[in-house]
């Protein structure tokens, strides 16, 4: 490939990162099919493909790829003898059409910003619809806002690429078989339907940031690709105080990023973490959505309490500093909010430093038999930090290689086994 075409490829597949989930958007709107809409889309980009090299790139590449994608809407919408239902509204494509041909080679040409946040907030809602397994809702909002093929999903969650594409292709038959409508949830809806989406966008996330499998301890892809989504949901629903509180809690923890792994890639727990390499600027980014959500009045829901734990890290400059007592009692908030045993795990460590290792170790002993987190490797490790805090060395060392033997973490399983090790060597130098 010459220079040139591999310039031109490159900008192709920047334009088409950038504009496809408006595409994809604006496209399910009209066929009312978000499967039917993504192909398309994805005949718009072959058609970039073969003339762009030739013709050089429009002025406008966003509007020629959805003039070009809607020619063959209409086409389709034709073909499938929709015609008369659609007849209105064909009418009216078509007269965009010609409007957008002029705007593609415009220089100063826009589209409709609030037709397209429209859109993109239905296709929000549609890809990550209740009716979808969580994996499918994140293998599809990965691929259709996103923009990430199947191959680059697959490489970032460690899983075959046939097993992404089948959760893509059957995602998309499920939506179209349970007619699922093109559209925002009415008001009755939409808290339980948001709640969805924001799950999407924090698993994504926690994927990115504590890897659950792989040699690697983090991902920085998944963690960015959850923010960008998690500030444009911020953008489309500026209204609604927990998507603020989300965006604050990933923007909170995203700033550690570069304090969490060493130079061999090791993981860096909290309290070892250098504060001089968090992220200021993201910290600042977080404390305003956190700003954001408070202004909008109401109690805190989830994301947004768990953002106020994260501002308490962020805000203190030693972890001496942390104040343990406003965390405490925001995860009693927290737990009152949203109970589960692993509100409750955190709750313990938190108590364990404001009040002593041996209170935070009667609520971690009363977790043991908890059938849920019978394979969660957190449980005996936080166990075994507790127990080394009290000086029952080879009680820790035990937990931890427990915990060790859990995690599909090749660096979390390695700083278990170290840190083992070493309470087992205390243990030996100061017989219990």
């Amino acid at each position: 490939m010459t220079s040139p075409e591999a310039q031109t490829r490159r900008a192709i597949d920047a334009v088409w990162r950038i504009e496809s989930p408006r595409l994809i958007a604006g496209l399910a709107r009209m066929v009312r099919d978000v499967g039917i809409a993504e192909e398309l889309a994805q005949d718009s980009l072959v058609a970039a493909l073969e003339r762009w090299p030739g013709s050089g790139i429009p002025a406008n590449p966003g509007a020629w790829l959805m003039a070009t994608a809607k020619r063959r809407a209409i086409d389709v919408l034709r073909r499938d003898k929709r015609l008369d239902r659609k007849h209105e509204e064909l009418a009216y494509e078509i007269e965009a059409r010609t409007e957008e041909r002029r705007a593609a080679t415009a220089p100063d040409a826009t589209l409709d910003e609030n037709g397209i946040a429209d859109d993109l907030l239905r296709l929000v809602f549609t890809a990550c619809h209740p009716v979808l397994s969580p994996e499918a809702r994140v293998a599809l909002t990965l691929r259709l806002l996103g923009g990430l093929t199947t191959e680059e999903i697959a490489r970032a969650f460690l899983i075959p690429e046939p097993t992404v594409a089948q959760r893509i292709v059957r995602a998309k038959r499920t939506l179209a078989d349970a007619h699922v409508p093109f559209e925002v949830p009415v008001e009755s809806e939409l808290a339980s339907r948001l709640s969805s989406v924001l799950e999407v966008i924090y698993l994504v996330f926690n994927e990115g940031y504590s890897a659950t499998a792989g040699d690697d301890w983090m991902r920085p892809t998944l963690c960015e690709e959850a923010l960008r989504l998690g500030r444009i949901l911020a953008e489309l629903a500026p209204r609604e105080s927990e998507v603020h509180g989300l965006v604050a809690l990933m923007e909170i923890q995203a700033s550690r990023s570069k304090a969490r792994t060493g130079p061999s890639g090791a993981p860096v727990l909290l309290f070892e973490q250098n504060r001089a390499l968090w992220d200021r600027m993201l910290i600042h980014r977080g404390l305003a959505a956190l700003a954001r959500a408070d202004q909008l009045g109401g109690s805190h829901g989830p994301y947004a309490l768990q953002a106020d734990i994260a501002a308490c890290h962020a805000r203190a400059v030693t972890p001496g500093d942390t104040d343990w007592a406003r965390i405490v009692s925001l995860y009693d908030d927290l737990a009152r909010l949203s109970p589960s045993p692993i509100v409750e795990l955190n709750r313990a460590v938190a108590v364990s430093m404001a009040s002593g290792p041996a209170a935070g170790l009667a609520i971690v002993d009363a977790l043991v038999s908890e059938p849920s987190l019978a394979g969660y490797h957190l449980l005996p490790s936080v166990r075994g930090d507790l127990l080394a805090k009290l000086g029952r060395f080879s009680e820790a060392s035990a937990e931890l290689t427990r915990a060790a033997s859990i995690t599909r973490n090749a660096r979390e399983r390695q700083l278990l086994l170290d840190r083992a090790g070493e309470f087992e060597a205390r243990s030996r130098a100061s017989p219990q």
